[in-house]
């Protein structure tokens, strides 16, 4: 049985906001000033790998801005994103549910609207700028869009006041020899000029738009195309890390140190404007780095997990995820318990005093309560995953993973294998022989939840769940 959306139309949800809006302002202090909503900063790196940050041990390039940032809050060790591909991800991020509820599997086509049928994120579907923007908040995105390059799918189209990015899922960082400017760069709807490294200028604006709005409150978007391929460094960042011998992963340091820098010039506008206990932070990468040769392979490293981008290994999935708020959540909290990007959605929700809308109910759960020790229990009792062939489900420590014969040497990888975390990280030990009723258990609940999944919109080919093929004798 597949789940069917019964939401009402847009027009109807917005003014159902807009009443929440005014519910807010009616609920005046004894002074009759309006109680401060707290801002929202999402801010998005792309194909980073997992060991790639200071706060996970990294050596070779520092990251002192978001090892900073975390210190400041709390980091999710066992943080995750819904799939291992770009624009998934995105999709699930901004409707807090699982992108494969509503067909949102696979990448769409190209930015420019043309490709895979002018594929994007569905204009049903309500974004958390829908919802911000309903409850009275200046709400924009600064960056990688790539959630459909058609007019109809345009940010500004899906809730977002100001847009400065691209549409597609790559771009180039520096100006090309023939215009003297980045390709593809929209303020709104027009193309600019842009000469500025493209990971800087992703910075400004983000700062820019703080400045705008230091009068409201607001919610902005930072999607960083770093560390995506093209591998474009500027030649001052190259030098810093002229002793890496590796080439590429020179490059790959560069990028990622602009993008900290970056980070740390955003992220300090918000404490230089008096802001830090009224906005809550939010790092996570798209996921895991791309290291495997069928991907874009920029030098990232996943360590100590074992996979890729394009895979639900954990290194396709498990990212860096950081949730830091002053004075609301504890500084410097280190959380194993497994949790989502699809949580970020309803933590923001929560945090801004905005309902939820009547219809189907979200697939994260906000996680405030989880952070300031009000709730000790795990905040899911599953995740899921389900790309194409491959599939993944994880309850507690246990993980039952099919990864896809298409994207590995090994046929028999595409078999289900159980692995337990806690003590092999690297799922490198294969437990399903010794606890088939652990194996069973996970499949039929993977199998419950995917029936309230649809067919892709548009590319892969096979999905998981088809018909299940005999394991093989070892």
């Amino acid at each position: 049985m597949t789940s069917v959306d019964r939401r009402p139309a847009t027009t109807t949800i917005r003014l159902f906001h807009v009443a929440i809006a005014f519910s807010l302002v009616g609920m005046l202090d004894a002074k009759g000033a309006v109680p401060a909503r707290p801002n929202v900063l999402l801010i998005v790196g792309d194909d980073m790998g997992y060991a790639d940050v200071g706060f996970h041990g990294c050596k070779d390039i520092p990251t002192p801005h978001l090892d900073a940032l975390a210190a400041s809050g709390a980091r999710f060790t066992n943080g995750y994103v819904s799939g291992p591909y770009c624009s998934p991800t995105r999709a699930g991020l901004l409707t807090g549910r699982y992108q494969q509820r509503f067909g949102h599997e696979y990448n769409p086509g190209g930015g420019d609207g043309s490709g895979e049928r002018a594929a994007g994120l569905p204009t049903e579907r309500i974004t958390i700028a829908d919802r911000f923007q309903s409850a009275g908040y200046a709400t924009g995105i600064v960056g990688k869009w790539h959630l459909g390059g058609a007019p109809k799918f345009h940010p500004q189209k899906r809730g977002f006041d100001e847009f400065f990015g691209f549409l597609g899922g790559a771009n180039a960082y520096l100006t090309d020899g023939k215009t003297g400017k980045i390709p593809n760069i929209l303020r709104g709807a027009e193309p600019v000029v842009e000469q500025e490294y493209l990971t800087d200028a992703i910075g400004r604006e983000s700062v820019a738009f703080i400045d705008r709005h230091k009068g409201d409150s607001w919610l902005l978007y930072v999607a960083f195309n770093a560390v995506h391929t093209p591998m474009h460094a500027d030649d001052v960042r190259l030098e810093k890390f002229a002793a890496i011998p590796d080439k590429q992963r020179q490059t790959y340091a560069a990028m990622m140190s602009a993008m900290d820098d970056a980070i740390g010039a955003i992220v300090g506008k918000v404490h230089d404007s008096g802001l830090a206990e009224s906005t809550l932070v939010v790092f996570i990468s798209d996921n895991g780095g791309p290291t495997m040769p069928t991907t874009t392979v920029n030098a990232s490293s996943n360590a100590p997990l074992r996979g890729s981008k394009r895979q639900t290994l954990e290194g396709g999935i498990r990212v860096p995820f950081v949730v830091s708020w002053k004075g609301h959540i504890p500084e410097g909290k280190v959380d194993d318990r497994p949790v989502i990007q699809l949580d970020i959605l309803p933590t923001a929700l929560a945090a801004a005093g905005i309902a939820t809308d009547p219809g189907p109910g979200l697939d994260g759960v906000n996680l405030v309560p989880y952070l300031t020790g009000d709730n000790s229990e795990a905040p899911h009792d599953r995740l899921f995953w389900r790309f194409g062939e491959q599939m993944a489900v994880r309850e507690g420590n246990w993980k039952l993973v099919r990864y896809g014969e298409n994207t590995t040497i090994d046929p028999n990888e595409s078999w289900p294998k159980l692995y337990d975390l806690s003590h092999d990280i690297g799922e490198d030990h294969d437990l399903a022989a010794q606890h088939p009723d652990k194996v069973a258990a996970l499949e039929s609940a993977w199998q419950t939840w995917n029936a309230d999944n649809v067919d892709p919109l548009w590319g892969g080919g096979k999905k998981a769940g088809s018909k299940r093929r005999p394991r093989p004798n070892r």
